[in-house]
């Protein structure tokens, strides 16, 4: 039987994974087919604001809001998830009541308002992606743990390793030991 992954489920890298790219990181999974999977790490911020990505939009230009880091690959792509379909519309909708992308002026319409805030809105720079069979090959080895579904999981407000921990923990006790290890066991 073939794994196949659902849209929404989260991928939470085991302490182990040494890879700087996803060290601690909780990765919103978009698509997994057997061509590969795709998916976007929504616990690591960018020290970037949406102003910079760009200045010569008449919306944009104008906002701090700010960007996270998707992932390693696609560094010149721009995707935003979201909550608010009645605002952005347009958008897949990946698991109920979060959806993907939309129509990039209502986006930016909601951004230069004040309606718009990173409990709602995340906007992401790069991707993560795999190659056919590679995460599964991953998952085999036990480099992830597979989450379900949680939308405000998305939109936390606690990043990098506190909203991995969070996630963790959700799994009961199996997560609950896997949160209190350091991603270097030597560093015990």
């Amino acid at each position: 039987m073939e794994l196949k992954i659902a849209p929404g489920t989260f991928l939470l890298s085991v302490p182990q994974l040494q890879d700087p790219n996803f060290m601690h990181t909780v990765v919103l999974v978009v698509e997994h087919s057997p061509e590969g999977a795709y998916g976007l790490v929504v616990n690591r911020t960018l020290d970037m604001r949406v102003d910079s990505l760009f200045p010569d939009h008449p919306v944009l230009a104008e906002s701090s809001f700010p960007v996270y880091s998707g992932g390693p690959v696609g560094r010149d792509t721009l995707q935003f998830v979201h909550g608010l379909p009645q605002d952005i519309p347009g958008g897949v909708e990946i698991t109920e009541g979060l959806f993907l992308g939309g129509e990039v002026d209502a986006m930016a319409a909601v951004v230069g308002s004040a309606r718009a805030t990173s409990a709602d809105l995340r906007l992401f720079v790069g991707y993560s992606g795999w190659g056919s069979r590679q995460l599964e090959g991953e998952l085999a080895i036990g480099s992830w743990v597979l989450a379900p579904p949680e939308p405000a999981l998305v939109f936390d407000e606690q990043v990098q390793d506190a909203a991995w921990r969070r996630a963790m923990r959700s799994l009961g006790s199996e997560g609950e030991g896997l949160s209190h290890l350091p991603p270097d066991v030597s560093w015990n």
